[in-house]
């Protein structure tokens, strides 16, 4: 599914899910650099991002993988 990345004013990051109207904060990552990993949604969704390098400007539209349903 194709997710938007993108980090606020304060630092926090979220993804936005289009196809669904959805957005929600990132509230765990499985790797320190976001990349390559698997993250935790703020409504316990957990996605798998594509591999990228670590300066990767955001925002950011990936195709992501949701993970258990």
């Amino acid at each position: 599914m194709k997710i938007m990345i993108r980090k606020d004013h304060a630092g926090a990051l979220s993804a936005y899910v289009p196809k669904k109207d959805l957005e929600e904060p990132i509230v765990a990552m499985e790797k320190e650099g976001l990349w390559g990993g698997k993250v935790t949604l703020g409504n316990g969704w957990q996605l798998e991002l594509p591999e990228m390098a670590a300066d990767t400007r955001l925002p950011i539209t990936v195709e992501a993988r949701r993970l258990g349903d």
